[in-house]
């Protein structure tokens, strides 16, 4: 077993992905410590907050209720309450609801974990896929959770990524074994602004995500997710666009220096 792992998430400390990310982390580790936003912070993605103060409320043993983002969290937990004893992992979930394409860049799950990985800490975020938003599968996430880690852990990656693991809606009798797969198109397909009126006539206003049912590359994770199987792929910051690169070089001076 590890000796310390840190949770954090996005959808607060207690949300039941977390009580489920807890049952866990119990499996893998002697420690645990939650270190999570006190309330929802979802599509929060990397921020940090640098221009107000961060509260942290104790909610009991190595458990942390942080006034800021799943970020804000990592750096709470690795940086100064666990900063004489670092620990050896950080989970970031289960999320309630997939992480997969481009919606990755907006996941504040995927952001704890990202952030984690920049100061130095393995990590993983986890995600639970659903059909119907009023009964999350929890039990496919809580009952393949441990050995998916475990699997992970043992095999190891490279320092540079983080994973992102997201469980098919599906029982976990039914699931499909661990598919290793590139971040996807996704099923964005555009962004909507909805305008309404409060009761001193002021106009305020929701961002929603329009979302499409569109077509996905083979080999991507909507594509494995959508056969049954547990789909992890590797993330890093890193975003340069090689092709785009490659194809501006020949019309623009490369940089050399």
């Amino acid at each position: 077993m590890l000796d310390r792992v840190i949770l954090t998430n996005d959808d607060g400390i207690d949300a039941p992905g977390m009580a489920v990310l807890e049952e866990i982390a119990a499996q893998l580790a002697t420690e645990v410590w939650v270190v999570a936003p006190e309330h929802d912070q979802s599509g929060q993605s990397h921020a940090i907050s640098l221009h107000h103060a961060i509260r942290v409320s104790e909610r009991g043993h190595h458990r942390f209720g942080v006034t800021g983002t799943p970020g804000d969290c990592a750096a709470m937990g690795i940086c100064h309450l666990m900063k004489d004893a670092p620990p050896q992992l950080m989970l970031s979930g289960v999320n309630r609801g997939v992480n997969l394409g481009i919606e990755t860049v907006f996941s504040g799950t995927v952001g704890g974990a990202m952030t984690a990985m920049m100061l130095g800490v393995p990590a993983i975020a986890l995600s639970q896929a659903f059909t119907d938003r009023q009964n999350v599968p929890w039990d496919t996430a809580r009952t393949l959770g441990a050995r998916t880690i475990q699997q992970l852990v043992d095999i190891g990656w490279a320092k540079g990524a983080c994973l992102n693991v997201n469980f098919p809606p599906i029982p976990a009798d039914e699931a499909g074994p661990i598919a290793l797969a590139k971040q996807g198109e996704g099923v964005i397909s555009g962004m909507h602004v909805d305008t309404r009126i409060d009761p001193r006539g002021l106009a305020y206003h929701w961002l929603n995500f329009h979302r499409s049912d569109r077509q996905q590359s083979p080999g991507t994770d909507y594509t494995a997710m959508r056969s049954g199987r547990i789909v992890v792929t590797p993330l890093r910051y890193d975003r340069t666009d090689e092709d785009a690169f490659a194809e501006l070089a020949l019309k623009l001076p490369r940089f050399e220096g």
